[in-house]
């Protein structure tokens, strides 16, 4: 009896001893994992919007790889990841994603919108709002936001698809920002809509690395002083990059090219743009590489314009300075009217016959901007059928004496200076394959026709 009584308390203190560790177990997985939504606790067919509500702040669902109905509106900070494999449709006049919420993430999911350009994929209206790996597919706008600040857009994917032949200027923007400051928008693809990126009122914003092509306007920017637009590349586009009433603006890192689907085509269109600096930057094959226009105190350094129509063109441009920029294979190299006390020095100018007496490897002869043939079809457009002929370029030269009125290059360079970026030009890999090819379809040449004449 006294065995078993010792055999039963040896039991219970047994049980008493793990029975914390059994606790401690069970809770465990709730403390030290994240509060994900259970995915397979979904069943099929529940709207999304069930699934929004039903979570807790901080809460990350998981979605499962299903076609959703919008629209949905988020009032909840969470993170809502679809896995590359979630689709939300939406077919009504309401934007498919509404963020109400601060610090709301959405993560890899597909939004199609199937409406016009008055409205939007995805609306946000909260701040520190994260939009990353998402599909947009939309007749309207894709990303808008307004009065949100901090956000971050960055590797979405945003194309327009409906309807078919729709005007550009109908359909809505890729990102769209106003009022809405210290946002980062970065390594996006945004092609077929209206202006890819356009900022407006929005401060201190930085648009870095996207891709932006068949647009109106890849970067269009309105007073977004203290804003960063860097290492972006744009083609096909009617303008690479226009930016139009800011100061203290770096556009830098930044290829521009093929813009030249209009006669007003640019590569980069610089307007009331003042203590701005411009550097680093390629425009190629544009209509008109730099285009600048009642723009001041900037500074233009280390560009390069090659092959554009017109490599770079000023009008009622004061007070800039321009230095170590080249300007490789344009028809016109540049262009200036009304353009007075602007600095220029050490830039490259290869359509310029200059004379290094000194050899120093600065011109003695200073490059004027001559004005002439751009004040000339600026009164009447039938004078271009004489671009280039001998006549025009006689009374160009004849004009050139005044050089008062004009920008001059005191100290051009007579070869482009290593430090331009030379080394982002686009090289021409056809160019390169098709001389290798002639120069080995010589030496065979050759030597077939030397067999035969032994």
């Amino acid at each position: 009896m006294m065995k078993y009584s010792h055999s039963r308390a040896s039991r219970q203190f047994l049980v008493l001893l793990l029975l914390p560790l059994l606790v401690v177990d069970l809770l465990f997985p709730l403390y030290s994992q994240p509060a994900y939504a259970d995915s397979a606790s979904y069943p099929p067919g529940r709207s999304l919007q069930d699934i929004i509500d039903a979570a807790e702040p901080g809460d990350t669902i998981d979605l499962p790889p299903e076609t959703y109905q919008g629209p949905v509106v988020i009032r909840t900070r969470v993170t809502l990841r679809g896995g590359g494999s979630a689709t939300l449709i939406n077919t009504t006049g309401d934007p498919a994603i509404t963020i109400l919420a601060d610090g709301v993430t959405l993560q890899s999911i597909n939004v199609q919108h199937d409406q016009d350009g008055k409205t939007t994929a995805i609306q946000v209206k909260a701040n520190e709002v994260t939009l990353e790996g998402l599909a947009i597919h939309t007749g309207g706008y894709g990303i808008m936001l307004r009065d949100a600040d901090r956000a971050k857009i960055i590797h979405n994917r945003i194309r327009w698809f409906i309807p078919q032949g729709q005007p550009a200027g109908e359909r809505g923007n890729g990102i769209d920002l106003y009022n809405s400051h210290g946002s980062q928008i970065g390594n996006n693809e945004i092609s077929y809509l209206r202006d890819g990126i356009y900022l407006e009122n929005s401060r201190n914003t930085t648009v870095d690395g996207n891709r932006l092509t068949y647009l109106r306007y890849g970067i269009h920017c309105m007073y977004i002083n203290g804003s960063k637009i860097t290492n972006n590349v744009g083609e096909y586009n009617t303008t690479g990059a226009m930016v139009m009433g800011v100061t203290n603006v770096v556009v830098s890192g930044n290829s521009f090219a093929k813009q030249s689907r209009n006669v007003h085509s640019q590569g980069i269109l610089l307007y009331d743009v003042r203590t701005s600096s411009i550097t680093n930057n390629l425009v190629e094959g544009n209509r008109v590489g730099i285009y600048m226009e009642k723009s001041a105190e900037n500074k233009l350094r280390d560009n390069v314009a090659l092959r554009n129509f017109i490599g770079i063109q000023l009008s009622q441009a004061a007070g800039n300075q321009f230095h170590r920029n080249g300007f490789i294979a344009n028809v016109i190299d540049a262009e200036a009217v009304d353009s007075t006390e602007n600095v220029m020095d050490g830039n490259y100018w290869d359509s310029f016959q200059g004379l290094d007496v000194d050899r120093n490897g600065i011109s003695d002869i200073p490059y004027a901007i001559n004005p002439f043939y751009q004040r000339l079809i600026s009164r009447n457009s039938a004078y271009q059928l004489f671009f280039q002929s001998p006549g025009m370029n006689f009374l160009s030269d004849m004009f050139a004496g005044d050089k008062a009125n004009g920008s001059v290059d005191q100290a051009p360079l007579m070869k482009l200076d290593t430090k331009a970026p030379i080394g982002t030009v686009r090289k021409d890999g056809t160019v390169m394959v098709t001389g290798w090819l002639l120069l080995f379809v010589s030496v065979i040449t050759i030597i077939y026709l030397g067999v035969l004449r032994s």
